[in-house]
């Protein structure tokens, strides 16, 4: 049988999988991105990110690194995957209606997307791109405009970040389940530090932890640095030796139904020197500032002022990249950053209550070590509320 046959006999006798919120959870996103559509004149959306795809559809596959497509307009929701995704989308997706396309020729996409269009006549609509996220391939979005020169291709990048930034009860629910995974892998792969051990075997338990505890194909791999590579940031294990006096710096992120609450924590492999017990000490204070200011109606560059001044008095001695914060919640491979909003200076956008940020707080002194510890935190009325449960003390192996 050909994909679409295949599409079809799934339906027939799988039929939909039970996806992780209720239907009136999907229903209430879409209607918050017609709403934002009609407020931008938009007819239409083209929606390629797998994250937003997920988020307004339930659609959920492994494989995100091809061309797959959500329409939006005309009351419809269709959803174009290459041949090799038309089971997950069948199964997994609450749309309209399911179109594959050859995966080995990839151009032909375009085509199919240009008859989608016209069927729903929508060859003149004014149609929404997000031009700056990363799965619109250029290709796609030249080819589409040449095959209907009357269709009005708008930007909007942005658009779907701006809902999904705000998290629901339930998307809440599903962080503070990633966040007790995530701790489950911190705890094991700290349990085994000590100098002769490598930095993959460290890697190794954590990672078994948390599938053994649930955890999906993560988003991110786990993270462990030793030494003085974990003063260069994005280094990863790499099957070197832990020495005694190292730090060892973890950072995981577990998945639950693609949520991801990320944690940071670092373990010297020996006894902490006093230098890193400063560094420790530093982060501990940035951390509470920033937890302070994120409430509603607090600006986030007034939370990031307020971390400046914490960071100030360790400034000099140690690299920090300049962004206090990252939105997490919904995403796939290769990163947990969910992209809809960062802390750091400049920003003039509130706080709404339930965004949820991961505090990437690490401070590196170049060639000689780096100190991490982190929190996920959620806006309240009351400040920030951690959603891990990292104590944030620096401590040997032993401690």
């Amino acid at each position: 049988m050909d994909f679409n046959q295949y599409r079809d006999v799934l339906a027939e006798r799988v039929g939909r999988l039970e996806l992780p919120f209720a239907e009136s959870e999907y229903a209430a996103r879409r209607a918050a991105v017609d709403a934002a559509m009609q407020a931008a004149g938009l007819d239409a959306l083209l929606v390629t990110d797998a994250a937003d795809i997920c988020y307004l559809t339930g659609y959920n596959t492994f494989e995100v690194s091809v061309h797959t497509a959500l329409l939006l307009g005309a009351g419809r929701a269709l959803l174009q995957v290459p041949s090799i995704e038309t089971g997950p989308a069948v199964t997994t997706a609450r749309v309209d209606q399911v179109f594959g396309y050859r995966w080995e020729g990839a151009d032909s996409a375009v085509r199919q997307m240009a008859e989608m269009l016209s069927d729903l006549q929508l060859r003149q609509a004014r149609l929404g791109t997000d031009n700056w996220g990363p799965a619109l391939r250029n290709g796609f979005r030249d080819g589409l405009a040449s095959a209907l020169p009357t269709l009005s291709l708008a930007d909007a990048s942005g658009l779907v970040d701006a809902i999904k930034i705000v998290k629901s009860e339930a998307e809440i629910a599903m962080l503070r389940q990633s966040a007790s995974i995530t701790e489950a892998g911190i705890q094991a792969a700290e349990a085994g530090i000590q100098p002769g051990v490598t930095d993959q075997h460290i890697a190794a338990l954590g990672s078994a932890a948390m599938i053994e505890a649930g955890g999906e194909f993560m988003s991110l791999q786990p993270i462990v640095t030793t030494g003085w590579r974990s003063s260069v940031i994005h280094c990863n294990h790499q099957r070197h030796t832990v020495n005694n006096g190292d730090p060892v710096f973890l950072e995981f992120g577990a998945a639950w139904h693609r949520y991801t609450a990320p944690m940071m924590r670092t373990r010297v492999a020996g006894t902490p020197t006093a230098e890193m017990q400063t560094m420790a000490a530093a982060i501990r204070d940035i951390h509470a500032a920033l937890l302070e200011h994120m409430r509603p109606n607090q600006t986030i560059d007034a939370a990031a002022a307020a971390a400046d001044a914490a960071l100030a008095p360790v400034s000099d001695q140690a690299f920090f990249s300049g962004v206090y914060g990252y939105a997490v919640g919904i995403q796939f491979p290769p990163s947990w950053v969910e992209g809809s909003g960062y802390i750091a200076r400049g920003i003039e956008q509130p706080f709404v209550e339930n965004m949820v940020f991961h505090l990437p707080l690490m401070l590196r002194v170049p060639g000689q070590w780096g100190i991490g510890l982190s929190n996920t935190v959620r806006v309240t009325a009351n400040g920030g509320e951690p959603l891990t449960h990292n104590d944030l003390q620096l401590k040997g192996s032993a401690g």
